[in-house]
């Protein structure tokens, strides 16, 4: 629980995570001051919606939002220099490694410069006489880039070699890693970069497959399967990453360098055409698929080795993917169909 004058503050408060985390949030006591910009990368219906969900929450009182786009640095550095915040806990991002193929001045003002301005607003408040006690940011699986691709490969590590990405994505993740690291050893800002493994679950992203997917089968419309199915994936529940998340919150990093990286994955990777066979389990309907060519930007597996992370918290991911399912497909039938309409 937190201290009744903690307060957190959370980008992308609008998005699939950062909802979810908020709500855990307040639901433990904080203070949540919320920033999102609200774009049309997928529909804002849902974004919204996530936002009156969190209105409803018992605790809503002590949870504000702005609508804020992180490019906007001098706004930016005046809210978090006005609500003084002890944690941030950094989302917002330009998502996805597919759009990057034909967008991509998003990736690079969210995710570059983006990522900049918040550490720059974490400097700014200990300039100000207002240290955050941590920084916590999301980074992802993709930065393993071309390590995924080896039939037989192991487990990722944090350890890894990350210098070989494969989209614009991965390669924004890396930098803002590497970035995040040179700012730590300058300044001393106890930060914590977190690798979100394929996150599913209700309320979840439609630009991704569990949803994305799910839509196709109820509606009975054709799913693409790239590679004949044969391709790896680690879904990681969403209460799953929130839990991590909250856990991590007080394990602030020391040493030389106050910057440390975690895996936060289900340590099961599943073959995408089991997945498809397990939803349409779960549905109780017929997946049709259509096979495609793999895109350059897909790795072959993701598989996250979280020795690290239960080293550090005692507890690691481990929803298993048809209970996961089960509750995607309960929150689509009651609240998402509705949401995701066209």
């Amino acid at each position: 629980m937190a201290n009744a004058s903690q307060t957190v503050f959370i980008t992308g408060v609008a998005g699939f995570v950062g909802a979810a985390l908020a709500g855990r949030m307040l639901t433990d006591g904080w203070h949540v001051v919320g920033i999102d910009n609200l774009n049309d990368y997928y529909t804002p219906v849902l974004k919204q919606a996530r936002l009156d969900n969190l209105a409803q929450h018992p605790n809503a009182a002590q949870f504000s939002f702005h609508t804020l786009d992180l490019v906007d640095r001098d706004a930016l550095l005046n809210l978090i220099g006005k609500t003084k915040p002890q944690v941030i806990i950094h989302l917002a991002a330009q998502a996805s490694v597919r759009y990057g193929l034909t967008h991509q001045l998003p990736y690079l003002e969210a995710n570059l410069m983006g990522h900049f301005h918040m550490l720059m607003a974490c400097k700014a408040l200990a300039d100000a006489g207002h240290p955050l006690q941590h920084f916590l940011y999301a980074s992802s699986s993709s930065v393993y880039g071309a390590n995924s691709n080896a039939k037989d490969a192991v487990a990722f590590r944090e350890t890894d070699n990350v210098n070989q990405p494969l989209s614009l994505y991965a390669a924004t993740k890396v930098a803002d890693e590497l970035v995040t690291h040179a700012w730590s050893n300058q300044f001393g800002l106890p930060a914590t970069g977190m690798r979100f493994f394929t996150v599913y679950g209700p309320w979840g992203r439609p630009d991704m497959a569990p949803l994305m997917f799910t839509q196709a089968i109820v509606r009975g419309d054709t799913i693409p399967l790239f590679n004949g199915g044969d391709l790896w994936r680690d879904f990681t529940y969403i209460d799953d990453i929130v839990e991590a998340v909250v856990r991590l919150v007080p394990v602030t990093p020391t040493g030389d360098v106050p910057h440390t990286i975690y895996n936060l994955g289900n340590q099961q990777p599943v073959q995408v055409s089991t997945f498809v066979q397990t939803l349409a389990g779960v549905l109780a309907t017929e997946a049709k698929v259509e096979q495609r060519e793999w895109p350059a930007t897909e790795v072959y597996k993701t598989h996250a080795d979280t020795s690290r992370l239960h080293a550090t918290v005692g507890w690691a991911p481990s929803t298993p993917l048809a209970q996961g399912l089960q509750r995607l497909a309960e929150w689509y039938r009651s609240t998402g169909h509705t949401l995701l309409a066209e």
